[in-house]
C-alpha cells in the first residue's frame, strides 16, 4: 500500500525556502501548517561503495540537540513512502533521517536483501553522517543517540543494524522476518507465490521512488503475478535501472533485474526445483536478523501482523524471545493487518513508536510504551461504514504461542488421501493482496478457503461445550506415510459452526510441512499457524492436512498419502489466559451484521461447492476431443442480454476447426468457458469425455494461446519456454522444445531478454508455449495478429501438420481466406448463437459464381466483352483464369460464347469464396 501523505492543513504556508547547502549538494525545503513547528527537509544523495543513496534529512524548531531515527522503507518502495511518519517525528523533536535502499526508488546499486556488506554497512555509514550534524545528540564522539524504525523490509534492516552497529539505541520493527529462509522456505517447503512477488519487483524497482497505489503494506505489490507478462512500464523500468546501473556499474549480467547475481541464481534454482536447497537456506540466514540475534541487546517494540502469510506471528515470537534473553527491554503488538492487508492501525501504531522512542531515545521515564504485550481483536462492526471495530487485549508479560495451552481431542480414522500430479488444482487459503481481507473477516465468521475433494485428511473435534480463544500456536502430533517416501503437508484449523459445513479458517493461513524418508511412516509435530481467534459454544475445530496449496510449491509428481492421529488425536491449543479483551461498550445489534453475514456466506460457499462438483466422466466420449452442449452465458447482471446462447457443436479428432463470427458473437467467451477460466449459466463443456471446471485435471491435455501470455521479461525466449516445461514437473524428453522453436521462427532472438520483443515475436513465442508437450487439443484466439504474411503461411502450415498427426486444433480469426485455406471444419456465431457447423466444402457449398480457368490471360478487352454477354452479370480476372457471375444464362451457353471468343478454357467449376458464404449466413449483423 502506498502511503498517502497528508495535505497540509492551514489558511497559509508558513514558509518555502531553496538554497544550495555548502557543506554538500543538499537540498532544504520548510513546510508547516497553522500553530505547528515547520518541518525542514534536506535531500541529497550520498556516496556509498557501489551506489548512490538518495536520503531526506527531517527537522523542526531550533537548533538544539536532539535524538535521530531513521525510518526504513517497504520491499518495492522508496523514502518517499515514509515522509509523513518522518515530518511528524521531527515535529515532535527529533532528527529523522529517511533513505531509498539500493536498487529502490532513485538509488543505484543492486538490491542484497539486507546484504550486511551493502544495506547495513549503508545504515551505518548514514549513522555516522547523523554523528556530525550538529542538531543530533551524541552519546560519544562520533556515537550519536539514534533508533531505527521501519516495515517489513526497513523492519528488519532496522534489526540488522542493531546487531551490527553498537550505537542504535532502540528500535522499533514492524511486520518483518526474523530468518528470511524460513519465511520463504517454511519447514522446508518453497513458498512461491510470495517469492515470486519478491523477485519481480526487485526486477522493477528503482524507476520512480514510489511504490504501486495497491502494494499490501508498504511492499511488494499483490496484484503481480509471479511471471507475469511484460507491463507499458517495462520500458520506462528499463530505462531507468539502466541508467542507474550505468552509475554503480556493469548490470547484473543475465540476472533478475536489480537484484544480486547470487539471489537471482538462487530464485532461478529454487523456483525450477520447486524446493530450497541447503545453499538456499545458508544464503538467505546469512542476511537475517536471527544470524546476529545474540548481538541485538536494544529495546524494541515489535510490531506484527495477524494477516500474514508472508511473516506469520511465529517471527515476532523469535525476535522476543531472543532479545529478550539479551537482557533488553522488549514490547509485542498483534496488529490486524499485515502483508495480506486489512487494518494497519498505522495512526495507533506510530503513536506507540513515538512513544518507544520518547522514552529510549529521549530519556522520558514518564513516557508510556504500553504493555508488554497488546493484540487487537475484532469487537463488531461500525454501523457508519461497515468496518470492524478493534479492541485491544493486553498483558503484562509477552505470553508466546504455547501458553495456557489445553487438549482438545480430535476424531477420525486413518486417512488415505493423494498429491495429484502437477499438484494442480490446487488448495487456496491465502492469496497475497486478498488474503488479508478475507483474514479480517475470519474474525467476524466469515471468510473462504477451498479443499479439494481426495486431495485433503480431515479430523473433527466434538462441539465445544464452551468458547475457547485460541491465541498462539496450536499442535498435533500425526503419523504419516507417503508412496513416493516424500510428502509435502499443508496443515490448518478451521472453525466449524455446528451445521458442520460452515467453516473458517482463521486469518486465512496455513502451515507448511516437508516430511522426508516416509515410505514406511513417520511420526510428526506439527506446529500449526499461530492466530488469536474465538471459537463460540457449539462450534468444532477441524483439522485439516492437505496436499495441495496455491501459495506453495508441492511435488509435481502423483503420490499417496496416509495420516492418522497419535497421542489419542489431542490438539494441543493455547489460549494465553493472562490476556484480557478490553470492555466493548457495544450495542447488540452490531452483532447482528456479521452474524447475518455469516450465513449469507455459508449459504454462498456451499453453493458454489456444490457447482465445482464435476459430474462424472463419460466413458462413451473418451475419444471427442470436444463436445459443447447448450453453452449458455449471460451478460453480468443481465437476465436476457447474452454473451452465448444455447450453443452445440463436436469436434472430432484430426479437424482443423475454425470458429468465425462478427465482433461480439462470442467466440472469445467460449474459449474461456473452454478453459475453464469463466463458468457457463448453463449448458455443458466435455474434453474426452471430462465435464469442463476450473482447475479441471483434463485441462492438462490441453494447449492454449488466449489473448496473450506472460513471459520473464529479463529471460530469454528459450530461457522462458525452458522454464516453463521444467515448472510442469513432465520430462524434458516430452516437451518437443525444438519443434516448437521452430514453429515460432524467432531465429536469434531467442537468445534475447523477452522484454526487447516486439508485439509480433512474443505473439510467435506464445503460440510456441502452447505447442509444447504436443497437446491432444490445441486452441489458438487470433494466432497470427502481429505476424507478417510468411510467418501467417507457416503458421497455416503448422495447423494442418499438427492436426494430421490425430490431434485437434480449434483457431479463431477474423482472417476468412486463412480459415479457408487451413481449417477442415467451421463453425459459425453470431449474437451468441450457432449459424451453422460443417466442413468448410458444405458451407461454401454451390453458387452462382463459375471459375473459369484459362491457359494463358485473357485480354482485358474480350473480359469487357464476357461482361456485356446476355445472362451474364459480370466477369474478373483473377490469378488462375476468370470469375463469371451468371444472371440468367446457363453454363452451357456461357462455354459456347467463351469458345466463340476464343478464350483458351482449361475447365470451368463452381467457385464460392468463405467470405461469401459468411456474409450471407451472418447477413446484416456484418
Amino acid at each position: 500500500m502506498q502511503i498517502r501523505l497528508p495535505r497540509p492543513r492551514g489558511r497559509w504556508l508558513a514558509g518555502v525556502a531553496a538554497f544550495a547547502v555548502l557543506a554538500g549538494a543538499g537540498t532544504w525545503t520548510a513546510v508547516a501548517d497553522d500553530g505547528a513547528p515547520a518541518v525542514h527537509r534536506e535531500d541529497r544523495v550520498q556516496e556509498m561503495p557501489g551506489a548512490k543513496i538518495d536520503t531526506s534529512y527531517f527537522t523542526a524548531g531550533g537548533t538544539e540537540r536532539r535524538p535521530a531515527v531513521l525510518i526504513g522503507h517497504g520491499f518495492g518502495g522508496s523514502k518517499d513512502d515514509v515522509r509523513a511518519q518522518a515530518e511528524k517525528l521531527a515535529r515532535d523533536g527529533y532528527a529523522v533521517l529517511t533513505w531509498s535502499a539500493r536498487g529502490h526508488g532513485t538509488s543505484t546499486g543492486q538490491i542484497g536483501l539486507n546484504d550486511p556488506a551493502f544495506e547495513v554497512k549503508d545504515v551505518s555509514r548514514l549513522i555516522d553522517w547523523l554523528a556530525e550534524r550538529p542538531e543530533v545528540r551524541l552519546d560519544a564522539d562520533g556515537d550519536p543517540r539514534v533508533g531505527i524504525t521501519g516495515s517489513s523490509y526497513g523492519g528488519a534492516i532496522s534489526l540488522l543494524a542493531a546487531g551490527h552497529d553498537k550505537r542504535v539505541d532502540a528500535i522499533a520493527p514492524q511486520i518483518t522476518y526474523w530468518n528470511l529462509a524460513d519465511a520463504l522456505f517454511p519447514n522446508g517447503v518453497f513458498k512461491k507465490l510470495w517469492a515470486g512477488i519478491f523477485f519481480s519487483t526487485g526486477s522493477a524497482a528503482g524507476t520512480d521512488g514510489a511504490a504501486p497505489a495497491d502494494a499490501p503494506a508498504g511492499d511488494a505489490p499483490a496484484g503481480d503475478a509471479p511471471a507475469g507478462p511484460a507491463t507499458a512500464g517495462d520500458a520506462a523500468t528499463a530505462a531507468g535501472a539502466a541508467k542507474a546501473d550505468a552509475a554503480a556499474g556493469p548490470a547484473n549480467p543475465g540476472g533478475c533485474g536489480r537484484f544480486q547475481p547470487a539471489l537471482c541464481a538462487m530464485y532461478e534454482r529454487v523456483a525450477v526445483a520447486g524446493k530450497p536447497d541447503a545453499a538456499a537456506r545458508t544464503l538467505l540466514e546469512s542476511r537475517s536478523p536471527s544470524a546476529v540475534g545474540d548481538r541485538i541487546k536494544v529495546p524494541a517494540l515489535i510490531v506484527q501482523g495477524q494477516a500474514d502469510s508472508l511473516f506469520p506471528l511465529s517471527h515476532a515470537d523469535a525476535m522476543a524471545k531472543r532479545i529478550s534473553a539479551n537482557d533488553a527491554p522488549v514490547s509485542v503488538d498483534w496488529i490486524a493487518g499485515g502483508h495480506d492487508g486489512g487494518d494497519r492501525e498505522t495512526g495507533r501504531v506510530e503513536g506507540r513508536i513515538g512513544d518507544w522512542f520518547d522514552r529510549y531515545l529521549g530519556q522520558d521515564k514518564g513516557a508510556d510504551t504500553g504493555p508488554a504485550f497488546r493484540v487487537s481483536r475484532t469487537g463488531g462492526v461500525d454501523s457508519t461504514d461497515g468496518e470492524a471495530l478493534l479492541r485491544g487485549a493486553t498483558g503484562d508479560s509477552y505470553p508466546g504461542l504455547a501458553s495456557g495451552a489445553q487438549p482438545v481431542p480430535l476424531t477420525g480414522r486413518e486417512q488415505r488421501f493423494v498429491n495429484p500430479a502437477g499438484a494442480n488444482p490446487p488448495a487456496i487459503s491465502a492469496v497475497p493482496g486478498l488474503g488479508g481481507g478475507l483474514g479480517r473477516l475470519s474474525s467476524l465468521g466469515l471468510g473462504l478457503s477451498l479443499d479439494f475433494p481426495g486431495q485433503f485428511a480431515r479430523f473433527d473435534s466434538a462441539p465445544l461445550a464452551r468458547s475457547l480463544r485460541i491465541t498462539g500456536s496450536p499442535t498435533v502430533r500425526v503419523k504419516v506415510a507417503s508412496s513416493s517416501g516424500d510428502a509435502v503437508l499443508f496443515g490448518k484449523v478451521y472453525d466449524v459452526g455446528p451445521d458442520g459445513r460452515q467453516q473458517v479458517l482463521p486469518s486465512q493461513l496455513v502451515a507448511p510441512v516437508r516430511v522426508e524418508n516416509a515410505k514406511q511412516g513417520k511420526d510428526v509435530t506439527l506446529t500449526l499457524p499461530a492466530v488469536d481467534h474465538d471459537v463460540d459454544a457449539g462450534h468444532r475445530l477441524r483439522l485439516v492436512l492437505s496436499a495441495t496449496d496455491l501459495g506453495y510449491a508441492s511435488p509435481a509428481a502423483p503420490a499417496t498419502y496416509t495420516v492418522s492421529l497419535l497421542d489419542e488425536g489431542a490438539l494441543a491449543v493455547p489460549s494465553a489466559p493472562a490476556v484480557k479483551t478490553q470492555a466493548a461498550g457495544l450495542p447488540w445489534w452490531t452483532w447482528a451484521l456479521p452474524a447475518a453475514g455469516a450465513l449469507i456466506a455459508a449459504a454462498l460457499l456451499l453453493t458454489a461447492r456444490r457447482r465445482a462438483l464435476a459430474p462424472a466422466p463419460d466413458p462413451e466420449r473418451a475419444e471427442v476431443p470436444l463436445e459443447i452442449t447448450g453453452l449458455t452465458k449471460r451478460y453480468a447482471k443481465s437476465a436476457d442480454r447474452y454473451a452465448v446462447r444455447e450453443l452445440s457443436f463436436r469436434v472430432e479428432k484430426g479437424q482443423v476447426l475454425g470458429l468465425l463470427g462478427p465482433n461480439g458473437a462470442g467466440k472469445t467467451t467460449t474459449l474461456r468457458m473452454l478453459m475453464g477460466l469463466i463458468r457457463p449459466d448453463d449448458g455443458e463443456i466435455r474434453v474426452f469425455g471430462h465435464a469442463i471446471r476450473p482447475g479441471a485435471p483434463v485441462l492438462s491435455r490441453v494447449g492454449a494461446f488466449v489473448e496473450g501470455a506472460g513471459f520473464l521479461p529479463h529471460l530469454s525466449g528459450r530461457d522462458n519456454l525452458e522454464l516453463y516445461w521444467r515448472a510442469t514437473g513432465r520430462p524434458a524428453s516430452d516437451a518437443h522444445i525444438e519443434e516448437a522453436l521452430e514453429i515460432a521462427g524467432l531465429g536469434d532472438a531467442l537468445a534475447r531478454a523477452v522484454r526487447t520483443y516486439s508485439q509480433g515475436m512474443r505473439q510467435r513465442l506464445a503460440i510456441a508455449q502452447a505447442m509444447l508437450g504436443m497437446p491432444d487439443l490445441l486452441i489458438l484466439d487470433e494466432p497470427t495478429n502481429g505476424l507478417d504474411p510468411p510467418q501467417i503461411r507457416e503458421m497455416r502450415d503448422v495447423m494442418i501438420r499438427y492436426a494430421a498427426g490425430g490431434r485437434t486444433v480449434i483457431v479463431s480469426s477474423h482472417l476468412l481466406s486463412e480459415v479457408e485455406q487451413s481449417c477442415t471444419h467451421l463453425v459459425v456465431m453470431d449474437r451468441g448463437r450457432l449459424v451453422q457447423a460443417g466442413p468448410v466444402a458444405e458451407i461454401t457449398g454451390e453458387s452462382d459464381t463459375l471459375l473459369v480457368t484459362t491457359a494463358e490471360e485473357v485480354p482485358e478487352p474480350v473480359v469487357e466483352k464476357i461482361a456485356a454477354l446476355p445472362g451474364i452479370g459480370s466477369a474478373a480476372r483473377t490469378d488462375e483464369g476468370l470469375l463469371v457471375r451468371l444472371d440468367g444464362a446457363t453454363a452451357t451457353g456461357m462455354i459456347g460464347e467463351l469458345v466463340r471468343l476464343d478464350v483458351p478454357l482449361t475447365g470451368v467449376g463452381p467457385h464460392r469464396r468463405l467470405e461469401d458464404a459468411f456474409l450471407n449466413l451472418i447477413g446484416g449483423s456484418a
